[in-house]
């Protein structure tokens, strides 16, 4: 099946626009990536429910609940969840301020990239802030 079509003078092209005849831009990807997050949030809201449940449920289950997080797994798990959330969140800034319809010329990858470092770095600074109050 051809993805092309002649049109009245013999020229081709496409029948519809698809992924691959675009070349990967930063807005591109961060749209994506704040699907996937939008997505990883639901399932780790999920996890934070059963951390609210095992701790209603008495000292037995929240101290398995506490080792299960307290693990490498879970720790990885919870700075995922924790990434996911902040870059959710400055990705959702980004398209609030797409909204009052600031920020489409040059200052679109600036954008983009912004999310993808400071979801990063304060990732970092969450983590770090915790583990210097615990």
């Amino acid at each position: 099946m051809s993805t092309q079509s002649k049109a009245g003078n013999g020229v081709e092209r496409p029948l519809s626009p698809h992924l691959f005849i675009y070349a990967p831009s930063w807005t591109m990807v961060m749209s994506v990536v704040h699907r996937g997050t939008g997505a990883a949030l639901y399932f780790g809201t999920l996890l934070l429910a059963a951390w609210l449940i095992a701790a209603a449920s008495g000292p037995v289950a929240y101290d398995w609940a506490m080792w299960a997080f307290g693990s490498w797994i879970g720790r990885l798990v919870l700075f995922g969840y924790t990434w996911a959330l902040v870059c959710h969140l400055i990705g959702g800034i980004r398209f609030l301020i797409w909204d009052m319809i600031i920020g489409f010329g040059e200052e679109r990858r600036l954008l983009a990239l912004g999310t993808w470092v400071l979801s990063g770095v304060f990732t970092i600074l969450i983590w770090v802030v915790g583990y210097m109050v615990k």
